[in-house]
């Protein structure tokens, strides 16, 4: 028995499988299991499983363990984003894209060959996300995605922030849990923010449009705040890049003269939603501006977020390590990164010993603890 009454021998032994897109986050996390279960749990000194993923020069791969797996509880760590990862194919340098990545899981399924005790998949950034049901001619990637890891044996996929986490209808038979980072960035944003009052009288809380809102919502009510919502005018008639250019921002809320701002979304792409919002902002005489998001792509670089930091247009971008981030993001002085690496280990934890994770995952009375301590 361990500390909380739970029989570890009716559990198979820890493996942690990260795939090098996830290699430094995989790295954090493996640090905080070993001090939690020091003296407790186990001896070892490390849960990773070393692995070689080997790519051929015509770009085919294979995924090769270096160690057996036979009976333990396997979690696979990638990162689906992490576009710095490469490989040399007919003789030019390729960059992995998420469609890669998501068969490198697969690969180490197969490596694994069945003789896990159970395997759980983490992907903080769910694969094909977005293409996530039909509307008209087109494929629904991460539903059949998430049915082929099904087929593969994966008896759980643990995940952070999904687009619309319905897509989970897909395997009704296999655990999908679908994770929020709203804790961590929230103790995170009072740490750094420490001159901030947060209450009705000084802040409120924004949705950059409709799909967003039970996101804000839920932020309004633990910070107690207000919400506005910006309503997104869409040309129907048209497509730019796969989307419906935005004719304009409606806004929808009380008045922000003199408030501080605090803009929340799952994901910044190329960022020109949120520039439009900003400005929107800031002709209604908004006070400063934040912005919290699960995940930062910069997927059209960081250039116009040094300009419009420069020009005080914001004041700092809140967002999580679960997906890759450039050194040179980390550096900027308007980006703060929030590390969910001991979050994750701690769900780690609990469900290798089949414990709850339902106090990990309802963060409202520790959000209102920190809250009340920011506003003293």
């Amino acid at each position: 028995m361990d500390n909380n009454g739970v029989n570890i021998k009716t559990h198979g032994p820890l493996g942690i499988i990260a795939l090098k897109s996830c290699k430094e986050l995989g790295e954090k996390i493996d640090k905080y299991l070993v001090q939690a279960r020091k003296g407790k749990l186990s001896t070892q000194e490390t849960f990773l499983i070393s692995t070689e993923e080997i790519r051929f020069s015509n770009g085919e791969g294979k995924v090769q363990l270096s160690e057996t797996v036979r009976g333990k509880d396997i979690y696979i760590l990638c990162d689906v984003g992490n576009y710095s990862c490469t490989y040399n194919m007919f003789g030019f340098t390729n960059h992995k894209g998420p469609d890669e990545h998501f068969q490198d899981i697969k690969r180490v399924v197969s490596a694994i060959g069945g003789k896990a005790r159970r395997v759980t998949v983490i992907m903080p950034m769910l694969y094909a996300g977005r293409q996530h049901r039909r509307r008209g001619r087109e494929s629904m990637d991460c539903a059949i995605a998430l049915q082929e890891l099904e087929r593969l044996g994966v008896k759980d996929v643990y995940t952070f922030d999904v687009h619309d986490p319905n897509v989970q209808n897909a395997v009704p038979l296999i655990s999908f849990e679908n994770l929020y980072p709203t804790y961590d960035i929230i103790k995170t944003f009072t740490k750094v923010e420490k001159d901030l009052v947060i209450d009705k009288m000084h802040m409120l809380t924004i949705s950059p449009d409709t799909g967003a809102m039970d996101r804000a919502i839920y932020y309004s009510s633990v910070l107690n705040l207000d919400i506005g919502l910006f309503y997104k005018r869409r040309d129907y008639s048209s497509i730019v890049n796969g989307k419906n250019p935005i004719i304009q921002h409606e806004y929808i809320g009380r008045d922000v003269t003199g408030m501080n701002v605090l803009i929340v979304d799952d994901m910044i792409a190329s960022g020109e939603s949120v520039f439009d919002i900003v400005m929107e902002l800031k002709k209604r005489n908004a006070k400063r501006i934040f912005i919290a998001t699960t995940f930062a792509l910069f997927t059209e670089g960081i250039e116009k977020f040094n300009q419009f930091y420069k020009q005080g247009l914001i004041d700092r971008v809140y967002s999580t390590n679960l997906t890759y981030i450039p050194p040179y993001v980390k550096q900027a002085k308007w980006y703060q990164e929030v590390d969910m690496s001991e979050f994750i280990s701690k769900i780690i934890d609990y469900i290798n010993c089949d414990k709850s994770i339902s106090g990990l995952i309802d963060a409202t009375e520790g959000i209102k603890q920190i809250i009340n301590e920011q506003n003293l």
